[in-house]
C-alpha cells in the first residue's frame, strides 16, 4: 500500500491517504472575520479536500476543532458545524481552545475519514 500525499509543500500536506483512511491537515479560515463565516470558509475546504482524496462529510470518523475563544465562539460554530454535517453522520469529536497561528484565525478544524 502506498501513501499519497495531495497539495503537499515542503511542510505538510493538505490531505494523507493510507489503508482506506484520509487525514486531512487543521484547515482556516481565509478572508471571513466572524466565527460563522470562518466555520463555513473551513468546512468548504474540508469538502473540498474531503472530495479530492475520494471522501465526503458523511464518512468522517473523527473531528478535532480548535477555537480561539471557546466561550465566545463555540454556540455560533456549532450551529454551522450542525447544519453542515448530514442528520445522523456526526463523527467523534473534541472542541478545545488553542492559540492559533495568526491572530485573525478564529477556528481551524482537522477531520480524519475513510474512503467511499
Amino acid at each position: 500500500m502506498s501513501i499519497q500525499r495531495i497539495h503537499s509543500n515542503e511542510r505538510l500536506s493538505g490531505a494523507v491517504t493510507f489503508a482506506g483512511l484520509v487525514f486531512l491537515s487543521g484547515q482556516v479560515p481565509g478572508a471571513s472575520s466572524d466565527i460563522g463565516g470562518q466555520t463555513r470558509e473551513v468546512l468548504e475546504k474540508i469538502d473540498t479536500l474531503l472530495a479530492e482524496a475520494g471522501s465526503d462529510k458523511d464518512h468522517l470518523l473523527s473531528a478535532t476543532i480548535y477555537l480561539k475563544d471557546i466561550q465566545a465562539d463555540f454556540a455560533v460554530m456549532n450551529e454551522v458545524w450542525s447544519a453542515w454535517l448530514s442528520p445522523g453522520q456526526a463523527p467523534a469529536r473534541t472542541t478545545l481552545q488553542a492559540a492559533l497561528a495568526r491572530p485573525q484565525i478564529l477556528v481551524e478544524i482537522s477531520v480524519i475519514a475513510v474512503r467511499r
